[in-house]
């Protein structure tokens, strides 16, 4: 049975016709084929190679997982939003009041075409988006630098623009991981239901702490 939340949007690039669809069962991905460009690289790799990654998160409960899908079933791109995992930071506020876009991914062949600005799109177009904090986490080390031809600072000036005009707003943290190194880059979206309470704790999070 189709989510009743799914939704798709059907975009013409200049790579070819293709199809953006938010909220993939597993069932689905199932039917489905990676592009071998995201795990043919030397100096990248992307975060989900196999379709188990993706079937495990679409299990999930509230995770969308949204495809982007040309000639029917073949993955060009990809993203995930979803709870963050049991004992990292932001798994601390409760109920459940934050979601992490845990990836956003385009092939090479597919990049500079709207891709990634259709599948955050459909990521954020969730009922219950406005009653969480969803964050980003942008690791330096992740980057497809040498595919994009962009420096760190350059990649990382691109993931802010990218997520800015949906609401996204960079935040200082002293998260260990995300401190390692100066690229990296946290950004988070309030929406209009999380409680003063939820901005507080937040707030407090960020730098381990609670109120």
């Amino acid at each position: 049975m189709r989510d009743s939340r799914q939704e798709e949007i059907q975009l013409t690039a200049p790579m070819g016709a293709l199809t953006i669809r938010s909220f993939c069962s597993s069932r689905e991905i199932r039917q489905t084929t990676f592009n071998p460009q995201f795990s043919s690289h030397a100096q990248y790799r992307s975060l989900y190679t196999r379709r188990q990654s993706l079937e495990d998160n679409a299990d999930q409960p509230d995770t969308n997982v949204t495809l982007a899908l040309a000639d029917g079933n073949l993955i060009v791109g990809f993203g995930v939003l979803a709870y963050p995992e049991a004992g990292e930071r932001w798994a601390e506020l409760e109920p459940r009041v934050m979601m992490e876009v845990k990836a956003i991914e385009t092939c090479r062949a597919w990049r500079s075409q709207g891709l990634a600005k259709g599948i955050l799109s459909m990521l954020l177009h969730h009922p219950i988006v406005e009653d969480k904090i969803v964050y980003m986490v942008g690791y330096s080390w992740t980057w497809d630098l040498d595919g994009t031809k962009k420096t760190a600072q350059q990649y990382r000036r691109m993931l802010i623009r990218l997520f800015e005009p949906f609401g996204f707003v960079e935040y200082q943290t002293n998260e260990p991981n995300i401190c390692l190194k100066p690229e990296n880059v946290f950004m988070g979206r309030i929406g209009k239901n999380v409680s003063s309470k939820g901005q507080d704790d937040f707030k407090w999070l960020r730098f381990g702490m609670h109120s």
